[in-house]
C-alpha cells in the first residue's frame, strides 16, 4: 500500500508494468550469489520450514550452491495477481489467507494474525525530518525510525567542530565521530518510538543550541563510553527508561535518480536473515516484531518502543536525501546494517559533505561506530591500526565484520556519481 500510494501521487508508468522485471525473474529465475550461498549454508532455522526447505535447498537438505538458479513460480503469481488487481490484493485472499496460516502455524512460536489485521492495514504518509549541516539541507526518515533524528543529531553535534582539519582516518576523527554517536545514541535509545503513540521531542533533539551543549560534553583527549540522555525541550523523561532492541541486518537499500532529478532514497528489510523463515505465496515473511523493546517497563519506567497494538517498531533506518543552498539535490544515500545503519551513512555525509571525497570514496573508507556500548572498528581495515592509540584515550574497543551495504548517488558538476558498498553485491547502473 506504501509503493501505491507513492506511485498515486507521483508515477507515469502504468501499474502492471511495474512488475514485469520481477515476474520475468521469479519465472526465469536468477543466480544465487556467493554471499546469499553461504547465508544459506550458515543458516540454522530456514531447513525446518517445508516451503522454505524446498524453494533453498537440494533434496538431501544441502543448501544449493554458488551459481544455482532459483526459480519461483508462486511468487510470480502473486506478483501478477498484484498488477493485476493493485495492492488490496496483497491484504485479501488468496494471498492474506497464506499469510496468516503461515504465521498462525510457526512451529514453536505461531503467530496470532488474523485477516482482519492484514485487511485494517493502511501506509501512513509522514514528514521527513530536516535539519542544516555545513549551508546543506540533510533529510531523513522521521519517526518511528530513529534513523533520520540520530543522524541529524550526530551532524549538528560536529557542526560545532572543524571537521575539515581533521584527517578522514586518523585517532581523532575516529574519536570525535565516535563521540558524538554515543552521545545521539543515548537520545535514540530514551526518546524515540512510533510518534503517534508517544511524544517524540523531535524540533528539540535536533534543535541547534541543544546539539551545541551536547557536543560541549566531548573531551577532545578522553572517551566517556556510557553517555546519558539529555533533556531537549518539551520533552519528560522522568518516566522514560532507555530501552535497546535487538535488530537485526537483511535490509537492503537504493538510491535512484531521474533525469528530471527525481530522487528517491529507500531502504526495506525483512530483520534478521531470511525474516522469521516463514514462506506465503513465494515471499518470506519479515520479522520485525523484534525491533521493539522486549520489555515494556525497567525500573518502574516506561520505554517509548514498548510493544502495543497498532504501533509501529523503531527501526534505525536512515534513507537520506541532501539538498545544496540553491535547492538543487546533492545526494541520495542510504544503507543496509540494523542498528550500525546510522553510522555508515554518517560517515558517508561528513566524507563528501566535509572531507570532499567522492562518494565511492566516501563509501570505501572503513567504518567505525559507536552505538553508545563502546567503539567498533571494522576488522582487517586501516582503523583497526588505531586501536592502542584509541584505547589511551579510554575507548573500550571491539571489531566487528558486519557489511555495510551503502548506496548512493552524488550530483556533480561533471554530473551525477555512483557510489555501491564493495562489501556487498551492490552496482551502479545507468541509462
Amino acid at each position: 500500500r506504501m509503493l501505491e500510494l507513492a506511485h498515486l501521487e507521483h508515477g507515469k508508468l502504468s501499474w502492471a508494468n511495474l512488475f514485469s522485471p520481477a515476474i520475468r525473474l521469479a519465472e526465469n529465475g536468477f543466480t544465487l550469489s556467493p554471499r546469499l550461498a553461504e547465508q544459506l549454508r550458515k543458516d540454522r532455522f530456514l531447513r525446518e520450514v517445508p516451503t522454505a526447505l524446498r524453494y533453498f535447498y537440494n533434496s538431501d537438505g544441502t543448501a544449493k550452491a554458488e551459481g544455482a538458479v532459483l526459480k519461483n513460480p508462486a511468487f510470480a503469481q502473486t506478483m501478477r495477481r498484484i498488477a493485476e488487481e493493485g495492492a488490496n490484493a496483497f491484504y485479501q485472499w488468496p494471498i492474506a489467507e497464506s499469510i496468516v496460516f503461515a504465521s498462525r502455524n510457526a512451529g514453536e512460536n505461531p503467530g496470532g494474525m488474523t485477516l482482519a489485521d492484514l485487511a485494517n492495514y493502511r501506509a501512513i504518509k509522514r514528514e521527513p525530518v530536516c535539519n542544516k549541516y555545513r549551508f546543506k539541507k540533510v533529510c531523513g526518515m522521521g519517526p518511528p525510525s530513529s534513523g533520520g533524528i540520530t543522524t541529524l543529531q550526530i551532524l549538528g553535534i560536529l557542526s560545532n567542530f572543524n571537521m575539515r582539519a581533521i584527517a578522514p582516518t586518523s585517532s581523532e576523527a575516529v574519536h570525535l565521530i565516535t563521540q558524538a554517536r554515543a552521545l545521539a545514541f543515548s537520545d535514540r535509545d530514551l526518546y524515540i518510538g512510533d510518534n503517534d503513540f508517544v511524544s517524540v521531542p523531535i524540533k528539540g533533539l535536533i534543535n541547534s543550541d541543544y546539539l551545541e551543549r551536547r557536543g560541549n560534553l566531548i573531551d577532545l583527549a578522553i572517551a566517556k563510553m556510557q553517555r546519558k540522555a539529555g533533556l531537549p525541550k518539551r520533552s519528560d523523561n522522568e518516566n522514560l527508561h532507555p530501552g535497546g532492541t535487538r535488530e537485526g541486518k537483511s535490509t537492503t537499500h537504493l538510491s535512484i535518480i531521474d533525469e528530471e532529478g527525481n530522487a528517491v532514497s529507500m531502504t526495506s528489510s525483512i530483520e534478521t536473515a531470511f525474516g522469521s523463515r516463514q514462506m506465503a505465496s513465494g515471499f518470506l515473511l519479515n520479522n520485525q516484531l523484534t525491533d521493539f523493546s522486549f520489555w515494556a517497563k525497567k525500573n518502574g519506567k516506561y520505554i517509548a518502543n514498548r510493544a502495543a497494538a497498532g504501533k509501529h517498531p523503531r527501526s534505525s533506518m536512515s534513507p537520506t536525501l541532501v539538498v545544496n543552498e540553491d535547492g538543487s539535490l546533492m545526494m541520495a544515500i542510504g544503507s543496509p546494517g540494523g542498528s550500525r545503519i546510522i553510522g555508515f551513512v554518517s560517515k558517508v555525509l561528513v566524507a563528501v559533505i566535509d572531507w570532499n571525497l567522492s562518494i565511492q570514496e566516501a563509501i570505501n573508507l572503513p567504518n567505525f561506530l559507536s552505538r553508545n556500548k563502546g567503539t567498533e572498528l571494522e576488522k582487517d581495515s586501516s582503523v583497526e591500526a588505531l586501536r592502542a592509540e584509541l584505547e589511551a584515550r579510554g575507548h573500550i574497543v571491539n571489531t566487528f565484520t558486519a557489511t555495510s551495504g551503502l548506496h548512493g548517488i552524488h550530483c556533480t558538476n561533471r554530473g551525477l556519481e555512483g557510489g555501491v558498498d564493495p562489501r556487498r553485491e551492490g552496482v551502479v547502473l545507468w541509462d
